[in-house]
């Protein structure tokens, strides 16, 4: 005998709606992932070290609150006058003025999240709109947007930057995010195109536009989602490079002269003349450089495995 609440319009009993199956979907499959990711070695050691990095970034705040001679642009110790080295009172010692090279550190550690992520977005944006337009459309503009791609990606983002520095003088950080993703979006532009053109053609597709489904929905409601995954991998790599490129443009003298990051931090050591005499200010930020940007890469190589299982199967097989 079938059951009586089947029928009488219960809310509890009726079958789930198209966005929740769909986002059950999601939530299954980032959970298989999670799976395969957490046995990544290498991805374990990375989603570590981005964890301390993140914690030291939310800890860049504490410092200034405790004393304002902490502050890492502003704060000066007034009993140093000089590069003093570690101390109880500034655990990693002071600056060539007596600002504390700890709350600096943290400092930058914000400023490296803040680039990274925000230019490694803005350029996955715009890579992966260009790209599935690109893909899907075909013909002429595809060649248009493609020619587009090749004319920026043989330019060489940290020339490019340099020049606009020289012309228009130091630049605030965030013209210096919105250059790097104007220039990183090419690379990721034509992944994504060679995926929407394996796509376009599948039954899904088809039958998406035989029922009348606009060009726009198709490109953003059914193939986002399968390209989506490759676009979050090149993110974690466009973060490394965004990182490098900041820390470059601080060191040779063209980073914002109001941000304190970790590349400002070396040219200021250079700039002095500790660079050989004071290597608890040099190590610190030139070891975060490094394992951030690594942290990034290794994020990225795991993130890899989980999308491709055939490198999966390659690594059980070896």
């Amino acid at each position: 005998m079938p059951n009586p609440s089947t029928f009488s319009g219960n809310p509890g009993s009726r079958p789930p709606t198209s966005a929740v199956r769909q986002r059950s979907r999601w939530v299954e499959r980032f959970l298989d992932g999670w799976s395969v990711y957490r046995k990544n070695t290498i991805g374990r050691i990375g989603l570590t070290l981005l964890g301390l990095f993140g914690l030291m970034a939310a800890a860049s705040y504490i410092p200034q609150w405790v004393n304002p001679i902490y502050h890492p642009m502003t704060g000066v110790d007034p009993l140093i006058s000089h590069s003093t080295g570690p101390s109880l009172q500034h655990w990693l010692g002071t600056d060539y003025i007596g600002r504390d090279i700890f709350s600096q550190l943290l400092a930058g550690a914000r400023v490296a999240f803040m680039v990274g992520i925000s230019s490694a977005l803005i350029s996955i944006l715009f890579g992966t709109t260009i790209g599935m337009v690109a893909g899907y459309a075909g013909r002429r503009t595809d060649v248009v947007l493609m020619r587009l791609a090749d004319m920026i990606m043989v330019m060489p983002t940290l020339l490019v930057v340099l020049i606009l520095s020289a012309l228009f003088g130091q630049l605030n950080i965030w013209v210096i995010v919105v250059v790097i993703a104007l220039f990183r979006w090419p690379g990721v532009a034509r992944v994504i195109r060679s995926q929407t053109l394996s796509l376009r053609h599948r039954p899904f597709i088809e039958a998406a536009r035989v029922s009348g489904a606009s060009h726009l929905r198709i490109i953003f409601r059914h193939i986002l989602p399968n390209v989506m995954p490759l676009a979050l991998l090149y993110m974690t790599f466009r973060v490394t490079s965004a990182i490098i490129i900041e820390a470059a443009l601080a060191f040779l003298g063209f980073g914002d002269p109001g941000t304190v990051s970790w590349g400002m931090m070396l040219q200021w050591v250079w700039k002095t003349g500790h660079m050989f005499q004071a290597p608890y200010w040099l190590l610190p930020p030139g070891i975060c450089i490094s394992l951030i940007t690594m942290a990034f890469y290794m994020t990225g190589r795991a993130m890899d495995d989980v999308l491709d299982p055939r490198l999966r199967k390659e690594e059980t097989q070896a």
